[in-house]
Parts: structure tokens; sequence; C-alpha cells
């Protein structure tokens, strides 16, 4: 059985659109804080209530978070406006070597590594260094960060017994921050949302991010059938990364991985693709918008996490929660086999 957790209510104001941040930590590419502050002040101007900034020490190891409380700060928002999710499991730590350490050629600019801290003494390690990159706008949202990348390192079965162990441990710590009140929520956020079901097991969640699994794309039966036991749990449910990466609205990268168009596989994604855009473009359709309406429309989804390196684009993400999408576009996807019946 799934746990509940208590003051699950106080997250069901929570807005259609909450704001991913990697991009504040330079992924990919170098951001002037100018930009960085822009997109910031745009978040909370278009936030429908209270703006949801989801960040990570591991996003430019910390700058993520450091921009985030700086601009905060520049633009004098009231703390009680803004709700953050630190996604926690990396350190930062001086950068010794020529670039990042932790996942090199994907963050630029940097001026700090990160570590890996996961288990109860570091997991709290990462929530303290959080904060203190945050300033006054403490992270209120906390979860182990990509534990199911943490599992996949096992070297062997008992290996991996001790990863889990040190996962386990890490919640231990969160729930106790709850208790204590210095945070709002306990949650999860994986890729593989197999991993999500079995650490769901053994924690008492309040909400969960399913990233890469739930798209107009990729939509398993048996995932559908998980989010409405976590629903029926009380459990609030975030889908991100709806666009597989940003294939599905433009790029060559499925789930972040370059795809092969000479391949059965890539040339089944991009037939898929061309399809889509094709009815998209019918129904006068931002592919976007359909993949959002998707993504968003599932019972028990409560948000959409969106990203970008560009402070226009934050009002036409927004926009997406409210975008309509005729019943007649639905019934092409099918009728082209795009969509099961």
């Amino acid at each position: 059985m799934i746990s509940t957790a208590l003051e699950k209510s106080r997250l069901v104001q929570m807005p259609s659109v909450i704001y991913g941040t990697s991009s504040l930590g330079n992924l990919y590419v170098e951001l002037p804080f100018e930009d960085k502050l822009e997109i910031i002040g745009e978040c909370v101007r278009h936030a429908h209530g209270i703006a949801v900034f989801d960040s990570a020490g591991k996003y430019g190891a910390g700058l993520s978070l450091e921009s985030i409380g700086r601009g905060l700060r520049q633009l004098n928002v009231d703390p009680s406006k803004v709700l953050i999710s630190n996604k926690l499991g990396w350190y930062r730590v001086p950068l010794e070597t020529k670039e990042p350490t932790f996942e090199p050629g994907v963050w630029k600019g940097l001026r700090h590594d990160a570590e890996q801290r996961i288990g109860y003494d570091g997991i709290l390690a990462c929530f303290h260094q959080g904060n203190e990159l945050l300033g006054e706008y403490a992270a209120q949202l906390v979860s182990v960060h990509d534990p199911d990348e943490y599992l996949a390192q096992a070297r062997d079965a008992a290996d991996e017994k001790r990863r889990y162990q040190d996962i386990l441990d890490a919640y231990r710590a969160l729930s106790e921050l709850k208790t204590q009140g210095k945070v709002l929520a306990v949650g999860i956020g994986s890729k593989n949302w197999r991993v999500i079901q079995r650490i769901a097991q053994d924690v008492a969640l309040d909400w969960v991010m399913i990233a890469n699994s739930l798209t107009l794309h990729d939509h398993p039966a048996d995932l559908l059938e998980f989010i409405a036991e976590l629903s029926a749990a009380n459990i609030a449910v975030i889908n991100s990364a709806v666009f597989n990466g940003g294939f599905l609205v433009g790029s060559d990268y499925y789930n972040y991985q370059l795809v092969d168009k000479e391949c059965e596989k890539g040339k089944a994604l991009y037939a898929w693709r061309d399809a889509f855009w094709a009815i998209c473009k019918r129904f006068s359709i931002q592919p976007a918008e359909a993949c959002f309406a998707f993504g968003f429309g599932i019972e028990g989804i409560k948000a959409v996490a969106l990203n970008t390196s560009k402070a226009e684009k934050v009002k036409m993400n927004v926009a997406m929660a409210t975008a309509e999408i005729p019943q007649a576009f639905w019934d092409a996807m099918v009728l082209e086999g795009l969509l099961p019946s």
C-alpha cells in the first residue's frame, strides 16, 4: 500500500505550470545573470497564484539555487509568494579541474563542482547548503534527486541493497525535517517511474515528479494505473519533460539521446512526429500545446513542469495550461494510429 502523509491539502493550490530551472544553472548555455533575472521576473509575473520553482543542487552545482535566491531578492519578491522545490543529493564543492566532473560537457561557465551525497547526513548537508544559496527563500518541497540513477550505478546485488538503504536513510532525514516544520512536503523525482513505485511502498510521499515517462508519444497503461493509485492516496503528481526531451517539438534528441535517423526505431520516431505535426497543422494547434494538454489532462496530474532559457517564452508556457484543444484533434490522432482508442 502507498502511504499517505500529512498536510497534502496545502499542495492542492499548486498552479498548473511549475517552473523548471536547469537553465538558471547554465545547462548547455551560459546565461548572463540579467537574462536569468528577466526569466525569474516573468515567472513571478505570470504565475497563477503562487510561483513554484523546481531546482536542484545538481543544476550548475548549486548555481540555479543561487540565481533563484539572488533574483528573487533583487526583485523584492515576498517569500510567501513563491514555493521552491529542491531535489537533493548533490553538494557544491570547489572546482579543481578544467570543467565540472559530475556531468562533463553539460553545464557551462561553472565556478564550482558537485559531489553526490545520498544518505542521512549527506541529504541534510545538501538541504542546508541549498538554503544557504537561496537565502531567505528556503526550500519547502524536498526530495532525493534521481534515485533511479543512483541505484543504476550499483556494481552488484549487495551494492544495490546498500544504495537503496542510503535512499531510505535520506528519506528518514527528510521526514524529520517535515516533522520539525522545516519543510512543507516530501516527494520524489525520477525518470524511471518503476523506482518511484518501489520507493512509494517504503516512504510516505506527498508528491511525485515523473520525467520523460508520461507523454503524448509514450504513456504505458501500467503507468497510468500507478498514477491513479497515487491520486487515490492523495499524492500530487507532477508531469515533467512532456516533450520527450524536446523531440516532439523539434529536437533531434529523444529523452536526451540523439536519434539515429537510419535505424528502424529512429525512422519510426520521425514518422510518428511527422504525422503528429501534420495533424497539428490541420487544426492550427502548436505541437507543444497538444503535448501539454495530453500530459496535463490525465486524471491525477496536478501540474506540468516546463523549463525555458528565454524570458519571452514564460508567458506562452503558462498560457498552454488554458489552451483549448478540440475533440476532433484527438479523434484524428486516434484515427491515424498515433493514439490508442
